[in-house]
Formats: structure tokens, C-alpha cells, sequence
């Protein structure tokens, strides 16, 4: 008879992960985006059963996932609760860099659930042009290096154990440099609760840098390199895990319409909202967008495991066609399912303004947009910072 620890999923797994989303995560979501609360509770549940370090090499106690296993983990939380599962999807872009840049000692308490990171790269002076960083980065005499910086987005802000931080090259040519930061660091500034439309417990506020020393060793990677480590690592994770938040806020979308469509009925007619065929039709279509953006993902997640010559073009194009799909299912969800959509007991207004989000996230559609445009016709895909 086999010991009951070997009936215990191991942490990481699926079915731990599940249960924990379930019987934790699912039943804090609407407190959650009701008083804006960062989700806590939520988190610290996933970090025990081993959802920090998911995507953490095993040899430091990570469960050595991949990017496929971490996207769906996302799309589960995104379904249930959006401001959960955008701190961990910032949390997998950060630990990107920290797996090949960070210290073994970040790296295991990732891994063994102690630490939670984001990015901070927006900044209210190149606002969405991550890859413009104004803030500055200079050696003061020692051996420490001075941050200054305005910050303007920033997940998980005060509550992270640390920021994959970008600023100016210290010395060397080149856009930007990655961090290391400790989010105690003297000098950080949290400039104000996040109070928003969507995601309201994600905690995304803007962060203030006033002369903040940290080692020359808290450096990601080379001096002016950052951009090349963000496009190589940070960004394909960023962009597909966003396109799998996207499809979680709209397949729970699709399912409470379905279940609407079902009980609701026209008691005069003595049928359902779903005998009626302009219902149908619109449900169809909703159907059919998800479906092609699913696919697109697939289909994505499959040229970067194969490394197909066109994997960068899939990267750059499933956040902006996920996006715009989980805006325009949100919207039909709510016009489809009348007044009882605005009730927030039926759950949609949550994640119609959840849905919105990815739209404006850096780098937004219109960006992405360019991006994709610049890659089909051989151009660079960034113009110089002037």
C-alpha cells in the first residue's frame, strides 16, 4: 500500500496549483477587486504550493517548468481573478532575468517560494516605451551605484520582495541596464495606493527612486545590454503570458454568457435566450474569435518550442490579437447578456474591466501594432532614443 505523502501532488504540479486556485484563490477574487486589496492571501497559497517557482531551475528547488505549463497556470488565475494572476505573470517576466543574471541566493528563495519580484521598467518620462528609460544610473565614489528614477506602473509595488529594475546604461553605450533591487531599498518611494477601473488588487502603482545605492553586483547581465536581455528573455514570456491572461478573462466571459443564454428564459415565448437565433449568432461569433486567438497562441507556444524562423513575428502578434479578442468578447458578453451583466453577482463586469487591461499594458496594441509592421517589412523594430 503506497504512503499517503505519495497521494500529495508535489508543489508545482497541476493539481496543486488547481486546488489552490479553487479553494483559495476563487473564493477571494470578488473581495479582492471590490476594496482593491492586493491578494495576499492568494499569493503566499500559490508560493506554498510551489507556483513561484514554477518556472525556477530544479536544481535550486524549482519545478523546472516551461513556458507552456506557466501560461496555462496564468490563464486558470485569469479566469477566476485577474489581479492575482497579473502578480504572478509580472512575477515569471522578472524571474526570467533573475534565472540567468540573478544571485544563487534569489534564485533559491524563488524557487522555494520566498520571494516574489516584478518589473519596473515603464517610466512617466517615456511612459510606455519600456525601451526608453530616462532614469539614471551613476557610481558615487564607491563601490555602490545611485538609482534616480519616477517609475510610473509598477505591479505588485510595495509588495514584492524585489523589482527587475531598468534605468540608463551606468557607463557603457546602449539604451538600458537591468537591477536587482530589494524593494526595502532606502529611497523607494511607493507613490500611492493603485485605485483602477480593472485589476484592482494588483497593487500597479508608480515608484519613486531618490538616490537608492545598490552594489555594482545587483547589475542583470552587462552594462547597456538590458534592452537585448529584455527582448531575449523578459519580453516573448511577458507577451505570451499576456496573451494567455487574455484568453482566461475570455473563456470565463464565454461561460457566463453560456450560462446565462441557458437559464434565462422568455417565459412568453417558453424558451430560453438560447432557442433564440440573434442570440446564437452573436454567441457564435464571441465563440469564434476565442477560438482563432486560441489557436494563435498554440500555434505560437509551438514555433518558440521549435524555434521557427517566424517565432519573433508570433511573439509580437498574439498579445496584440489576444487583447483586442478579450475586448471585444467582453464588450458582446455585456451587450449580449443585458442588464444582469452590470450586476457584479453574475461576475462579468469584473472581468469586462479586467479584459481592458492588456490593451494598455506596455508594450500597448498600438505598439505592438507598429512592431509587427516594422518586422513585415525588415525595418528595425526601435527607433534611437533621442
Amino acid at each position: 500500500m503506497p504512503h499517503p505523502a505519495h497521494d500529495v501532488p508535489a508543489p508545482g504540479t497541476p493539481e496543486r496549483l488547481d486546488a489552490v486556485i479553487r479553494d483559495v484563490v476563487e473564493p477571494l477574487a470578488q473581495d479582492v477587486d471590490r476594496e482593491g486589496r492586493f491578494p495576499r492571501d492568494g499569493v503566499r497559497a500559490l508560493a506554498a504550493a510551489g507556483g513561484l517557482g514554477l518556472l525556477s531551475a530544479t536544481e535550486h528547488g524549482g519545478a523546472g517548468a516551461d513556458l507552456r505549463q506557466a501560461a496555462a497556470v496564468v490563464e486558470r488565475l485569469a479566469g477566476v481573478c485577474g489581479s492575482t494572476a497579473m502578480v504572478l505573470l509580472m512575477h515569471y517576466a522578472a524571474v526570467s532575468v533573475i534565472e540567468a543574471h540573478g544571485p544563487a541566493h534569489v534564485r533559491r528563495a524563488v524557487a522555494d517560494g520566498r520571494h516574489l519580484s516584478t518589473l519596473a521598467f515603464s517610466e512617466k518620462g517615456s511612459r510606455s516605451h519600456f525601451w526608453a528609460p530616462v532614469g539614471t544610473a551613476a557610481q558615487d565614489g564607491t563601490d555602490d551605484v545611485r538609482l534616480n528614477a519616477r517609475k510610473s506602473w509598477v505591479t505588485s509595488a510595495g509588495e514584492a520582495d524585489s523589482y527587475v529594475w531598468s534605468s540608463r546604461p551606468l557607463r557603457a553605450a546602449g539604451p538600458m541596464t537591468l537591477w536587482l533591487v530589494p524593494s526595502d531599498s532606502a529611497g523607494l518611494d511607493v507613490q500611492g495606493d493603485f485605485d483602477g477601473f480593472g485589476l484592482r488588487g494588483n497593487a500597479s502603482s508608480p515608484v519613486g527612486a531618490k538616490d537608492v545605492r545598490v552594489a555594482e553586483t545587483a547589475r542583470l547581465g552587462a552594462d547597456g545590454e538590458g534592452l537585448a536581455t529584455a527582448l531575449d528573455l523578459v519580453l516573448p514570456r511577458f507577451l505570451v503570458l499576456s496573451a494567455a491572461f487574455c484568453m482566461g478573462v475570455t473563456e470565463a466571459l464565454l461561460a457566463l454568457a453560456a450560462g446565462h443564454l441557458r437559464t434565462t428564459r422568455l417565459e412568453h415565448l417558453r424558451q430560453s435566450l438560447a432557442e433564440q437565433p440573434v442570440a446564437r449568432r452573436e454567441y457564435a461569433l464571441m465563440r469564434l474569435r476565442a477560438d482563432a486567438a486560441r489557436a494563435f497562441l498554440d500555434d505560437t507556444l509551438a514555433a518558440l518550442d521549435t524555434a521557427r524562423p517566424d517565432a519573433t513575428l508570433r511573439v509580437l502578434q498574439v498579445k496584440a490579437l489576444a487583447a483586442e479578442t478579450a475586448a471585444e468578447v467582453a464588450d458582446g458578453a455585456m451587450r449580449l447578456c443585458g442588464g444582469s451583466a452590470y450586476r457584479r453577482d453574475l461576475g462579468m463586469e469584473r472581468r469586462f474591466r479586467d479584459a481592458l487591461a492588456a490593451r494598455v499594458m506596455a508594450p500597448t496594441t498600438e505598439a505592438l501594432y507598429d512592431f509587427c509592421g516594422r518586422a513585415g517589412l525588415d525595418l528595425p523594430l526601435f527607433e534611437e532614443a533621442r
